[in-house]
């Protein structure tokens, strides 16, 4: 996939699979919403999650979305992630976006929204060191 085709297939509201590596070494998958944007990749984790506290120990990250069904594209995002925490700018405004990304309008996205703003949650960036398409 050439760059453009890669920004245009992360800009569709696709379920990616995030992998950090556990404790023992294992690696941890989640699915989690995501926002790629300006070669920047986005994902809001609550801070106490698996995956959060495996980026505390180890910020090497690595991030598969793919087409889905009938669609065998795929794209993979490899580096290290870095932690925006609660509070912190940018934070709580990546994640309204993040959530508005996957809503089809803005009344549903702000239902979401105050649905989970009082969980304390941290923004995972990554500027990706490898892309593969």
């Amino acid at each position: 996939m050439t760059p453009a085709e890669i920004k245009e297939f992360l800009a569709a509201d696709r379920n990616a699979v995030l992998a950090t590596q556990s404790s023992d070494g294992i690696p941890q998958l989640t699915p989690v919403w995501f926002l790629y944007e300006d070669g920047l990749l986005y994902v809001s984790a609550q801070v106490d999650t698996v995956k959060v506290r495996n980026l505390r120990r180890n910020p090497a990250i690595a991030v598969c979305i793919d087409g889905g069904r009938r669609d065998a594209r795929y794209v993979v995002l490899r580096g290290q992630a870095e932690l925006i925490e609660p509070g912190q700018p940018r934070q709580e405004e990546m994640r309204r976006r993040i959530i508005r990304k996957y809503h089809s309008d803005m009344e549903s996205a702000d239902r979401y929204y105050e649905s989970v703003r009082d969980s304390r949650a941290a923004l995972i960036v990554l500027r990706p060191e490898k892309i593969v398409g």
